[in-house]
């Protein structure tokens, strides 16, 4: 019996002793696997990776069709009815009220003041003032609110009146660059002249000024226009040449480098404007620069300060009723010489080429253009077209219309009257 008790003994202390790692030994490893092992692993990550493969392009497929979608909509979906998203009622101010665009919104002025309207509909600065006949220039977030044959140039942002300008002559013209500087047409009628007088956004003047003659070399100033920058001007001017009353196209340039020019006089553009007048001209940006002749539209660039270049003229033979531009476009509403309408609308790029041209018979009476959006409208009615002139929609208003803007949304549209500003939305 001892000796039964003495071997179970002994073999249960065998058992601890093989349970026992000692110093330098390790436990036994697991094989890795095999080569069909490998396989099994390698097959489970490529169909990870053609998984994520599938959703990656699914999710580019539905991305792809989205910017489709909406670009197709953008471009020819045409709307048919429209809601009142906000409406506030004005309370006319003396017996002229008017608007332009200015910043993203409205600019709202009369004879008694001005006023800076949100896309809420909301004043968010209001300038009082007494003038006979207001005139407006814009430019981006400036705007020069001048009083045509009286004195006073106010030079305003969006945040308010930053200066008032008053001139020794009265003011027939104004223009004004994206960073507040104002250029006046004055007239001297004393002495059958006129001057281009420079002003600083707080009204105060810079000692530059081109004085004009119909008989002189420069000529008289029927329209002027600065760049964005405000370092260069382009003007219209009529001269008498040989007893014939023509026009010519001139750049002037008061930037540092237009110091080392005569006059600051850069390029000027004549016989192309042989038979005909130019009384309008405007910069579209700070590179390029359009005039429209009564028979042309001329595109210009001063990509070169100091040589500013033609680009392209493209003639006109019919008889142009508007022109209308922005910082991208230019465009002209023509008389049809016959046919099924009354009227044909050109629209061009700022190089001059053209993006469309489309017939319509509607009795209009304002064209402008904002952003890639074209409104034609009257009193009571609209028509708008896209700058591929596909015409998006086409109604009638129950109230009087004086502006027309787009809004920050594709089917947002700002109307404003005399008495009323509504923010429309297109379905």
């Amino acid at each position: 019996m001892n000796d039964i008790n003495s071997m179970s003994r002994e073999l249960k202390k065998k058992q601890l002793r093989s349970r026992v790692i000692t110093p330098g030994q390790s436990r036994p490893q697991a094989q890795p696997p095999g080569e069909d092992g490998q396989e099994i692993v390698k097959q489970a990550h490529r169909r990870v990776v053609r998984r994520r493969r599938i959703l990656l392009a699914l999710l580019l497929i539905v991305f792809l069709g989205a910017v489709g979608g909406f670009s197709w909509y953008k471009k020819y979906y045409q709307y048919e009815s429209f809601t009142v998203g906000w409406e506030r009622q004005l309370e006319r101010e003396g017996n002229f009220t008017a608007y332009e665009k200015f910043g993203t919104n409205l600019l709202r002025y009369s004879k008694d003041g001005a006023s800076y309207i949100n896309g809420e509909g909301k004043d968010v600065w209001v300038q009082s003032y007494e003038m006979k006949a207001p005139i407006v220039a814009v430019n981006g977030d400036y705007a020069a609110i001048a009083d045509q044959q009286g004195n006073n140039i106010y030079i305003c942002d969006l945040n308010g009146c930053q200066g008032m300008a008053t001139t020794v002559l009265p003011i027939i013209k104004v223009t004004v660059s994206a960073k507040g500087v104002v250029a006046a047409i004055l007239e001297d009628p004393t002495a059958s002249a006129s001057y281009i007088y420079f002003y600083r956004k707080d009204g105060t003047e810079i000692k530059l000024f081109i004085k004009g003659v119909l008989g002189g070399n420069i000529g008289y100033p029927l329209d002027i226009s600065l760049s964005p920058d405000g370092t260069i001007l382009i003007g219209s001017y009529a001269f008498i040449e040989g007893g014939v009353l023509k026009n010519r196209v001139a750049f002037y340039n008061f930037s540092e480098v237009g110091k080392n020019a005569l006059n600051r006089f850069v390029g000027g553009f004549h016989d192309i404007y042989e038979n005909s007048m130019v009384p309008r001209v405007q910069y579209l940006n700070d590179t390029y620069a359009v005039a429209f002749a009564d028979s042309s539209i001329s595109f210009y660039s001063s990509a070169d300060v100091m040589s500013p270049a033609l680009v392209t003229q493209v003639p006109v033979e019919e008889e142009i009723k508007s022109v209308f531009c922005n910082e991208s476009y230019a465009g002209i509403v023509v008389k049809a010489v016959s046919g099924e309408y009354d009227f044909r609308m050109d629209l061009y790029d700022m190089r001059g080429e053209k993006l469309f041209s489309t017939d319509f018979t509607y009795g209009y009476e304002h064209v402008d253009i904002d952003e890639d959006l074209i409104f034609l409208y009257n009193e009571d009615s609209c028509r708008i077209y896209n700058s591929r002139g596909i015409l998006k929609y086409e109604g009638d208003f129950d109230f009087t219309v004086s502006k027309i803007n787009k809004g920050s949304q594709p089917n947002q549209i700002f109307i404003a009257g005399p008495q009323v500003i509504k923010e429309i939305k297109l379905h």
